[in-house]
This record gives structure tokens, C-alpha cells and sequence, in this order.
């Protein structure tokens, strides 16, 4: 309503009660004007009311919602079920056009405006994160794993005659796949075992690129991983990047809540080549999974990115991004990033106390800001199947714990032969292990929860042996 409106309801309503409504809706009129002028995360989050009534007013700009429109075309933002349209918010249109993800729409002003804001937000929430120099975000519709993949096919005409692309040794398949569905072939760097660290092999990489960086696109670091993995020495291989002109690509799938891992990765960028960082959306922004964020600071290279991408595309991923963005605000985003790091040794505390009362012991994965690991060597050695043990935590409710034990019987991955394995990051890690992680929106009682249902899986363990030792 605007102040015309509000005067002409003053002759229907007590004066003294509009004036006090007008004044509540200038306020939220204040907070959009004040998104539009700044282009940042507000300093405190938005009420619901707030943001409803701000994606109302976005979706009124698009052609489907106006009133008296006659759709003629085949894509006219039709929506059959109601319950759809109210998951969506009228937002029917998505974003980009055929020939560019990040392109305005003509027919959904509203839609374009969406995306333009979310991509402006994330970037100040990534700067706020600790990642300073990058210049510009793109947010697109699809998980880390194939926003990879677009990454190397906008990148080919950069240097059409690559046929390979180099990647520190990171068993995910995923890593692996976006390369392949690229049609490059990846060369799978071999990792080094540093006491109980499994670090980047920096010679080997130098020694492949000192005969075949005219043959490599790219090389893809990895900044957030499972331990007894250490994030790549980003610095080094940066180094080697700008050295022998070579592209880096840089994997933070949920790197940025680290506060530690962007300074690694603002420190490679000032001493080296760092070209295009990905992060998940859903990870880092507690939003459901299906999109993920790049960032650069040359912008000519997530254009690049932005026109690769065939057709429209969702906007479920940047209303997510930016409803969530909207309600943290700057203060709640800092606080949780805040709590994250300051729970990382309470969980590893409490991780090692459960493993020393059943003989393992904490691996030492000093460079690892996010996961931590303790070893299953003892059980294993007692004659328990470690992989079972995985089970046991699943089966009372504990997620997103990873066991991989020493013999790992997968050697065949994506086409590709591990001989000794794959699961460990690298050939023959001498421990069978249980990692956990302490990522965003973890709760202390998340921790207590998973350390005792942690020990009465080693509990139970142990009466399994000892019945069955008693048997025999």
C-alpha cells in the first residue's frame, strides 16, 4: 500500500491505528530499499512476514502473475497444482535464457531480480566468510559434482587441444566423474601418508606438469575432505598453476564455513593461480541439497560458466539461498559460523576420550579444520568387521559418519584401478578408521548424543566377541 492508499483508509479505520500500520509497513519498506542500495546481507535477519511479503512483490513482476495476461507461448509459467505454486511462491519462470544462465528474462523481471540479489548476497556471505579477494558469485542449479563439470567444458575453449585434467587424490566418486563426464581423463595424483596425515604430493604434480601441462586443462585442489585427509597445499599447487600457466580449480564443497581454509585459499591466490572456487549450497547454507556457488575474481570466467549451461534453468535453489540469507541476516551467519568452530574442539575432544576408553586412539589430522578420524585397529584386530560397525551407528540414528577399513576390498572405481583400495585417499593407510565431522549448524547435543551412541556401539561390540569367543 502506498500513502495514498493508507490516507484513504484513515476514513474507514481510527486515524491513530493506520498511522501506527503505516508505520510498521514503511519499515519493511526501508528494509528492501535498503537490500536494493547495499546489495549485502542485511545486518539482522527478516522477519517471515518480511520476506513473504517481499517474494509476493517479486513474483507480481512476472508475466504469469499480471493481471489480465494472455500466455500464447508454449512456456508460460502454467502451474497446475496449487501446492506447487505455493512451494514456489507464483515463481514459475526460473532463470536465465537459452543462451546464458545469468541472463535477464524479459518476461520475468521479478524472477531475473531474484537471481541478481541471491548471487549478490552469497558473495557478501562468502566475504564475511573470510574469502575477501573474489569478485563476483554465480549460483547455479546443480550439485558440487556438476557445477565441476561445467567448469571444464566452458573452460575447453580456453584451451581446446587439454585432454587431461590433474586431481589430488580425493576418493569421492564424484570428483572423479564430473572430469569424465567432461571427456577429459583424469589424473589421479597419489596422495603421501605424513605420520597419520594424508597430505598433497606437490613433486609429483610438478613432475607431471614439467612434461604434460601443454596436454592438462586444469588442476583441481580440494579444500574440504574426510580425514586423515588434509585439505590440498593450495599455496603450492597455485604456485605451480601460474608457474607453467595452468588453470586451478579449486574444490571448497564446505570449505567456507573453515575459516582457517579460506585463509589457505586467499593466501594461494595473492602468491599463485587460483581461478574458479566451488562451494554447495547446501552444506555451507543450510538449504536442501541441488545447487552450488562459484566464485572468481576474474568475472570473465564464470561468464564463461553462465553461457555453457544449455537452457533455463530452476529458481528453487536461489529462492532457498535467498529466503535463508534474507532470515540469518549478517549477525546470525557470523554467530553460527562462530559456533562451528568453537564446538570443532569439543567434538574432538570427546571423539578421542570414546576411542581411548576402547583402545583406538584419535588420528593426528592437525590440518584438517573440519573432519577428524580415530582408528578401529583394535577392533578390527580382535576379529570385528569394521564396516559392520558403520552399521551399528546408522541403525541408532547417528548420519554422516564414514568407516573405511584397511583392507577395503573396492578397487575398481569409475573405470579406474586402486589396487590397494579406495577409500583412504591414498595407497596402503596403515589404520582402519571412523570419521566424524563438525560442520554448520552442529549443536552441542549433537556431540553428546553421538559420543554416547558411539560407546554403546563399541559396548555391544565388544559383547558381540566375547559371546562368540564363549561359544567357540
Amino acid at each position: 500500500m502506498n500513502e495514498q492508499h493508507f490516507q484513504l483508509a484513515k476514513t474507514l479505520v481510527n486515524e491513530s491505528y493506520m498511522k501506527q500500520a503505516e508505520q510498521s509497513r514503511r519499515c519493511r519498506e526501508k528494509l528492501i530499499r535498503k537490500l536494493f542500495s547495499n546489495r549485502k546481507l542485511p545486518k539482522d535477519g527478516w522477519d517471515e512476514v518480511t520476506i513473504r511479503l517481499f517474494l509476493q512483490e517479486i513474483a507480481s513482476m512476472d508475466s504469469n502473475n499480471f493481471i489480465g495476461n494472455v500466455g500464447a507461448g508454449e512456456r508460460e509459467a502454467r502451474i497446475f497444482s496449487n501446492i506447487v505454486r505455493e512451494r514456489n511462491y507464483s515463481l514459475g519462470h526460473g532463470i536465465g535464457r537459452s543462451g546464458d544462465i545469468s541472463a535477464i528474462q524479459p518476461k520475468a523481471a521479478g524472477s531475473s531480480l531474484l537471481a541478481k540479489l541471491t548471487e549478490c548476497l552469497v558473495l557478501d556471505a562468502i566475504k564475511v566468510a573470510g574469502l575477501q579477494s573474489v569478485k563476483r558469485a554465480l549460483v547455479v542449479p546443480v550439485a558440487t559434482g556438476m557445477a565441476m563439470t561445467l567448469i571444464f567444458l566452458a573452460l575447453r575453449t580456453m584451451k581446446p587441444h587439454a585432454t587431461k585434467i590433474i586431481l589430488s587424490r580425493i576418493d569421492q566418486k564424484s570428483c572423479i566423474k564430473s572430469i569424465q563426464a567432461a571427456g577429459y581423463e583424469p589424473i589421479i595424483i597419489d596422495n603421501q601418508v605424513i605420520e597419520d596425515e594424508v597430505i598433497t604430493n606437490i613433486k609429483s604434480i610438478s613432475n607431471w606438469l614439467e612434461f604434460e601441462a601443454d596436454k592438462v586443462l586444469c588442476i583441481v585442489s580440494t579444500m574440504s575432505c574426510f580425514a586423515p585427509r588434509a585439505p590440498d597445499d593450495i599455496v603450492n599447487i597455485a604456485t605451480l598453476c601460474q608457474t607453467f600457466d595452468v588453470i586451478h580449480v579449486v574444490n571448497n564443497a564446505y570449505g567456507i564455513q573453515s575459516r582457517q581454509s579460506n585463509v589457505w585459499i586467499e593466501s594461494a591466490s595473492s602468491k599463485g593461480r587460483v581461478d574458479i572456487v566451488v562451494q554447495s549450497t547446501d552444506k555451507n547454507f543450510m538449504v536442501p541439497v541441488g545447487g552450488a556457488v562459484l566464485v572468481a575474481k576474474r568475472v570473465d570466467y564464470l561468464l564463461k560458466v553462465a553461457q555453457i549451461y544449455p537452457g533455463r534453468a530452476s529458481a528453487q535453489i536461489h529462492i532457498d539461498l535467498l529466503v535463508t540469507l534474507l532470515q540469518m541476516g549478517e549477525s546470525t551467519w557470523r554467530e553460527l559460523l562462530k559456533q562451528r568452530e568453537e564446538l570443532f574442539p569439543v567434538l574432538k575432544n570427546e571423539f578421542g576420550k570414546i576411542a581411548h576408553k576402547y583402545g583406538e586412539r584419535l588420528l593426528e589430522t592437525h590440518h584438517n579444520p573440519i573432519s577428524m578420524a580415530i582408528t578401529l585397529d583394535h577392533l578390527e584386530a580382535k576379529g570385528f568387521s569394521v564396516e559392520f560397525f558403520g552399521s551399528m551407528l546408522f541403525t541408532r540414528f547417528v548420519s554422516g559418519t564414514r568407516v573405511v577399513a584397511r583392507n577395503n576390498s573396492k578397487t575398481k572405481v569409475c573405470g579406474i584401478d586402486f589396487p590397494n583400495g579406495f577409500g583412504a585417499h591414498c595407497t596402503n593407510y596403515p589404520h582402519s578408521y571412523l570419521t566424524a565431522a563438525c560442520a554448520l549448524g552442529m549443536k552441542k547435543d549433537d556431540v553428546v548424543a553421538f559420543c554416547n551412541r558411539l560407546d554403546e556401539c563399541f559396548q555391544e561390540a565388544y559383547k558381540n566377541l566375547a559371546f562368540h569367543r564363549d561359544e567357540t
